[in-house]
């Protein structure tokens, strides 16, 4: 912060301030996965606006919304998550042990058991919206 980067203060004092404030809620921010979320959402909401200041013709305003952007996908960068060739193993492996069980095949009660307390991807660094996306993709595979 000392060499006056304003977009990147700007950008870094916005997220501490969404951490801030979301502690002060009954779900406060604990995972590093819930911190890439919040990062995600602020890069979306920073592409629409970019999107609507250049719709407006106001390219300065874009360019700013842009870099932005850019600082927020390289903090996103810094999470590490799970492969996703991992993830769809893991995920086929439990569909198959859901088969031989006989369990109804679902995503929802899929993602029920991989998340939940004890679960193959119970702590690990998943985004569970991909984890969602694989678990319908191969179970409608399946059938």
């Amino acid at each position: 912060m000392k060499s006056k980067d304003t977009n990147r203060l700007s950008v870094v004092r916005g997220v501490l301030n969404e951490i801030a404030n979301a502690a002060k809620t009954n779900t406060p921010l604990k995972t590093d996965m819930q911190i890439l979320g919040l990062l995600r959402k602020r890069t979306s909401a920073a592409q629409q606006a970019s999107k609507e200041f250049l719709d407006a013709g106001r390219a300065d305003l874009q360019e700013k919304e842009d870099s932005q952007i850019a600082i927020l996908n390289e903090y996103a960068g810094g999470v590490e998550t799970m492969g996703a060739d991992e993830v769809k193993d893991i995920v086929a492996k439990a569909i198959e042990d859901m088969k031989s069980a006989g369990a109804k095949m679902s995503a929802g009660d899929l993602m029920k058991r991989l998340l939940a307390p004890g679960g193959e991807l119970d702590g690990k660094p998943v985004e569970k919206a991909q984890v969602a996306r694989l678990a319908k993709d191969l179970i409608s595979a399946q059938n």
